[in-house]
């Protein structure tokens, strides 16, 4: 029998590696893979989460960007015949490939996402994901506790920002508990938090674009927050102007954070009525 493989934690790909066996079980049960499901780690470290997650996944595909670890994870999975493993850095990978090479499609060939995501990559990382949202049947990740807080702000606190608007726009986003940080080795200098983002597959019951894109809503939410103190007549002059935010029932001297979602999807509407980014790059 081969001696398991040893790796050491990274700075510069921001491993913290989980430990506990306790939040490791908490993380599953509200994940609860079943055998039709098709699930993808992103991360996976040591294999800490996946042992848990590959017993129970009909498919469980990882991505890891660290190579020394490739050779660990497949001594350590080698058996099971639906693990996969993918050495590609998460930011660049094309997920679409996952639904793609997917044996004996079943009705639902969404991708389930888990991960303990690098804090140095997390907010960029959605970001992309959102790009492939309707692959993507929810979303269970491990983030810095400040970050989770961003994702899930209401509108008037002090976390609210472009990053709550366009996952809230796009999912349900809920956080589930805090880790805190000698649940991983090395501990990190800060706690964690688990959120649950779910697509919204239907908007019957939230704000939805009717001539805007989410691009549209992206540039609007960008350009609002750019100065936080600032009023959406001087943050968004140069694409909207007073008139047209009045046109929403917004008073254009509020600030960027005291909007819901709503009003920024009246915003992203109204731009692209007028013309939208075609006409900025005019």
């Amino acid at each position: 029998m081969s001696k398991p493989l040893k790796h050491k934690a990274r700075k510069r790909f921001g491993q913290n590696f989980l430990h506990d066996q306790n939040i490791i079980e908490r993380i599953i049960s509200h994940i609860n893979p079943t055998a039709t499901q098709h699930l993808v780690e992103i991360g996976p470290g040591k294999g800490a989460l996946t042992e848990r997650l590959v017993q129970q996944a009909g498919r469980l595909d990882v991505i890891e960007l660290d190579r020394d670890l490739i050779p660990l994870l497949e001594q350590r999975f080698a058996s099971f015949d639906h693990f996969n493993i993918h050495s590609a850095d998460a930011l660049k990978f094309d997920f679409s490939r996952l639904v793609a090479i997917k044996a004996a499609a079943s009705e639902n060939d969404r991708l389930r996402l888990v991960g303990n995501l690098p804090y140095n990559i997390s907010t960029p990382l959605i970001f992309h994901l959102l790009d492939s949202i309707d692959l993507i049947e929810d979303m269970h990740f491990m983030l810095q506790k400040e970050v989770v807080e961003r994702l899930t702000a209401a509108a008037g606190s002090k976390a609210y920002g472009r990053l709550s608007i366009l996952v809230q726009y796009l999912c349900q986003a809920q956080l589930l508990f805090i880790v805190p940080p000698g649940a991983f080795n090395p501990p990190p200098k800060v706690d964690s938090a688990i959120v649950q983002l779910t697509p919204r597959r239907n908007f019957n019951s939230a704000p939805k674009l009717q001539y805007g894109s989410v691009e549209d809503l992206a540039l609007i939410a960008r350009e609002a927050f750019a100065q936080r103190r600032k009023t959406l007549r001087n943050n968004l002059k140069k694409i909207l102007s007073a008139e047209q935010i009045n046109a929403c029932g917004i008073d254009p001297g509020r600030r960027a954070e005291t909007l819901t979602i709503s009003e920024f999807v009246a915003l992203a509407d109204q731009f692209a009525q007028a013309g939208g980014l075609a006409a900025t790059e005019d």
